[in-house]
């Protein structure tokens, strides 16, 4: 009972730790698996036995390592079922004879190096009692495999799935993911005899059999078991049992054969029926409790066994660098040359070469059977620890550096939102300037509001305009189902359909034509939104009111990022409720926010004939500056009459201006208020009384931050509403 007991407190510190570190990690724009592998390093000899040894010793003692190697074996099996699954052959159908020339360079050339850099490393770090065949083999498997999960998760989370690069970089990765399989396969079994014998042929033959009646006797019983999947409608658990039972056997078998477990596994998640709803169900179901818990274990067990003290000359730290240097330099020049032979532009050649030397998860697996088969070394297996850290963690910045989010809509195969209007109202040519606002939207169903104020600022018929409702899908996991390319793009279309949806019910009709949605895979909402804004350099961002889960600030979290990271004039609309916008207030005190404020306001009066606008300035003494700037003044002076006659200035003395403010936007359907310390509103922080003026105030409420006085949301427009016709209509 007590090593039942150790072993429960030794899951629960390495699901909490993994968690911590995993988010930590994610934070920094990586993938989570890569600090959840570090966790599991962290509690190894590396760190806690280092600083803490007689603690790492009663924490992990060796009686419980079988334990815990049981739970990763299983954590193994199913999350290899979970790969085969993910497979999915329509992977295999864009450009794939360009892929296989790609990904068999990229493959050969990391290879053919890791087996020249064998006969350096064999005499030195490799066990006496084994042959230098399977002691090259695995070597040169583990610097030339991909991660074909933590890749598609990569491509999706930099929204590469609709682009040619992504969908290029995904059939590379699953033609590389089952080439670099069936290499391992053969490695294993060589090792498990010592050398390439008739025997080991022999479990090369029999693998090959297997794969046979699986890919034909295999599929055609899974084909039954979808067909009573879509009848039934649902996934049972007796389904489920069945299943889970061939996922088993499956393992077993080719254990039995003489590979080892995960090639069964994945076999039979290969061959699964790629039916869309059977898969996300099974998908869904499994993977919660594999990725959670039994994975860490995973992660534990392995980091348990990597042991960096081990690299204690400055000679083994050196040969670790070059296993580095040819593992990098071996798949970006592979993937590199035979994109570049295949017609491929340098940019993207060269960020198919960083996506290709992704191994993550996959090289941890590799590795852990061979140190398992005593095929390879702990020391060895440390230095190639630390290179599977190393090539994904690079992933994904210089990606970024390569092929930069401003390039990924140029390339994308169908563009979905960056197009001009369907109807462009005619301009006179020296005025065509178009203004352009995007409205980040959480919730379809619940911001029409929202999407009907921005439509209210920006189109007047007079002015080409564009809004942009900006929908980021915010995934939790960097390797559940749902980051899947596939499964990524099926919730693209469904939040496309509800914006449209929405669109359709805005009036008057003619507004939706204007209107062109972008939705997009995302890690983090805010950080998202703030860079779209710098690429796509909108007049405003128009953001809608969320109140954070843990703080009781009504304008932090997102939208308090948002505020303070967005390189653009930015609008917080808090809804209120109320459907008409024909009365409006400005308080207004002089800054340049308050400006944004006011220009925001007129640009609505422009727009609709029958809007009204009150100006109000509250002074705490009875001293009266000047009541607009001279710019503002000017853009007044230039509107029609009929516009300038539905504004009213209005100037009150109080010692109390925001609640002056609260009382005068009792008699209006919208207030419009820029972040002063007069209305107490603290630009960086917008904190407490934000938070009051947010509840208190009677009518629907926009705060408005201005980023530059260099952007112009009227001015382009004054020469508009004053044409001959214009004024004549006045």
């Amino acid at each position: 009972m007590h090593i039942v007991i150790l072993v429960l407190v030794e899951v629960l510190i390495v699901i909490g730790l993994s968690r911590l570190v995993g988010l930590g990690f994610k934070s920094i724009k990586q993938p989570l698996v890569i600090g959840e592998i570090f966790a599991g390093i962290m509690l190894g000899p590396s760190l806690l036995g280092l600083i803490a040894p007689h603690l790492a010793t009663n924490l992990f003692p060796p009686e419980t390592m079988p334990f815990l190697n049981v739970l990763s074996q299983i954590g193994l099996i199913f999350f290899m079922f979970l790969i085969g699954l993910e497979l999915n052959p329509k992977y295999l159908r864009n450009n794939l004879k360009t892929a296989i020339f790609i990904s068999n360079l990229s493959i050969i050339i990391p290879f053919a190096s890791a087996f020249v850099l064998s006969l350096l490393l064999y005499p030195l770090v490799a066990h006496n009692n084994v042959n230098f065949i399977p002691f090259a083999l695995f070597f040169g498997a583990a610097m030339s495999i991909t991660a074909f999960p933590v890749l598609a998760r990569i491509i999706t989370e930099n929204n590469l799935q609709g682009t040619r690069l992504g969908s290029l970089a995904l059939t590379c990765a699953a033609v590389d993911d089952i080439t670099a399989w069936c290499i391992l396969a053969v490695a294993i079994a060589v090792a498990r005899h010592g050398d390439m014998d008739q025997q080991a042929i022999f479990i090369i033959i029999k693998s090959l059999i297997y794969m046979g009646f699986m890919f034909t006797v295999g599929r055609w019983f899974l084909q039954l078991l979808s067909t009573y999947h879509r009848r039934a409608g649902r996934l049972s658990q007796l389904l489920l049992a069945v299943i889970y039972m061939g996922v088993v056997t499956s393992a077993l078998i080719t254990q039995f054969i003489g590979i080892h477990l995960i090639f069964g596994a994945f076999l039979l998640g290969a061959v699964m029926p790629k039916d869309a709803e059977l898969v996300r169900e099974l998908a869904v179901k499994t993977e919660d409790f594999v990725l959670i818990f039994l994975l860490p274990i995973f992660f534990a067990y392995s980091g348990l066994k990597t042991d960096i003290t081990l690299l204690d000359r400055p000679k083994l730290w050196l040969l670790s660098a070059l296993i580095l240097l040819l593992a990098i330099a071996g798949k970006f020049i592979g993937a590199y040359v035979a994109a570049r032979l295949s017609g491929i532009n340098k940019k993207e050649a060269s960020a198919i070469g960083w996506l290709m030397n992704t191994r993550g998860l996959t090289e941890l697996i590799v590795l852990n059977i061979g140190l398992e088969l005593n095929v390879i070394t702990p020391l060895l297996f440390t230095m190639l620890v630390i290179m599977a850290l190393v090539t994904t963690f690079m992933t994904s910045p210089l990606l970024e550096l390569t092929y930069p989010k401003r390039l990924i809509r140029l390339d994308v195969i169908e563009p979905e939102a960056e197009k001009p209007p369907k109807t462009t109202p005619e301009i006179h040519e020296p005025y065509i300037n178009q203004y352009r606002i995007l409205v980040p939207v959480a919730n379809p169903s619940t911001q029409k509001g929202l999407l009907q104020l921005a439509t209210a600022i920006a189109i007047n018929y007079r002015q080409p305009a564009i809004v942009y409702p900006l929908s980021l899908i915010e995934l939790e996991e960097n390797y559940g189902f749902e980051n899947t390319p596939t499964e990524a793009n099926r919730l693209i279309t469904e939040r496309r359909q509800k914006l449209e949806e929405l669109i359709n019910t805005l009036e008057p009709p003619e507004t939706r034509s204007y209107i062109h949605p972008i939705v997009r895979i995302s890690s983090n909402v805010a950080r998202e939104t703030a860079q779209i804004a710098k690429i796509e350099q909108p007049d405003l961002v128009l953001v809608g009111w969320h109140r954070p889960a843990f703080s009781n600030n009504r304008l932090g979290g997102r939208v308090g990022q948002i505020l303070s990271t967005a390189p653009v004039d930015v609008a917080v609309f808090i809804d209120k409720g109320g459907n008409l916008l024909q009365s409006l207030l400005v308080p207004y005190s002089g800054n340049i926010h308050d400006d944004l404020a006011l220009i925001i306001a007129l640009r609505m009066l422009i727009n609709c004939d029958i809007c009204m606008l009150q100006v109000l300035q509250v002074f705490t003494s009875d001293y009266i500056q000047d009541e607009l700037s001279y710019e503002l003044n000017a853009m007044i002076e230039q509107l029609p009459r009929s516009v300038r006659d539905r504004i009213e200035i209005k100037t009150v003395t109080s010692p109390e201006p925001m609640k002056t403010v609260v009382a005068a936007s009792e008699n209006v359907d919208l207030t419009i208020i820029g972040t002063s310390r007069v209305w107490g509103i603290e630009r960086q922080t917008l904190g407490r009384y934000t938070d009051q003026l947010a509840i208190q105030c009677r009518s629907s409420l926009i705060i408005t931050r201005r980023y530059s006085q260099v952007t112009s949301h009227l001015a382009s427009l004054l020469p508009a509403v004053n044409t001959p016709e214009a004024i004549c209509n006045s």
